[in-house]
């Protein structure tokens, strides 16, 4: 902790909105404050997003991969649109509601991978699948009830 200074929250503002697709702008502001690469805004309600949420969520890849190597937190919702099948997998393993869960704005998980485009593609068909299942398990047990 110690004292670093904190970051100027109109600037956190807006590295988080460049994040959403002026890679040219987060680059320029990464490289004067390299801390900013973790920051996150506060859009109220709970409404928390990281520059690397919002690349996740509007597929902006190159964005992500950018925040990514310079140290970003990798998350579910990034590894959904950047095709880490593997990371969403475990992820899910330990915590399987996160299959559910609402990433920055309400967006759900299965959002971010269909913004992922071809490269995310077998994460889609794998979230889908869990998401069907349990579709198909609920109506069972319903049907069973009767």
């Amino acid at each position: 902790m110690g004292d670093k200074p904190q970051l100027d929250p109109l600037l956190v503002q807006d590295f988080v909105r460049a994040a959403h697709g002026n890679l040219e702008r987060v680059t320029a502001l990464v490289a004067e404050h390299p801390t900013l690469v973790n920051a996150v805004w506060d859009w109220g309600g709970g409404d928390w997003e990281s520059g690397l949420g919002a690349a996740a969520h509007t597929g902006r890849r190159e964005i992500a991969e950018f925040l990514l190597a310079r140290g970003a937190r990798m998350d579910v919702f990034a590894a959904a649109m950047l095709g880490h099948l593997d990371l969403v997998r475990a992820h899910l393993a330990a915590l399987p509601a996160a299959l559910t869960a609402s990433g920055p704005h309400g967006i759900p998980l299965l959002t971010h991978a269909k913004m992922g485009g071809d490269s995310a593609r077998p994460v889609l068909d794998y979230l889908q699948g869990l998401l069907d299942n349990r579709v198909t398990a609920a109506a069972s047990a319903d049907a069973t009830k009767s």
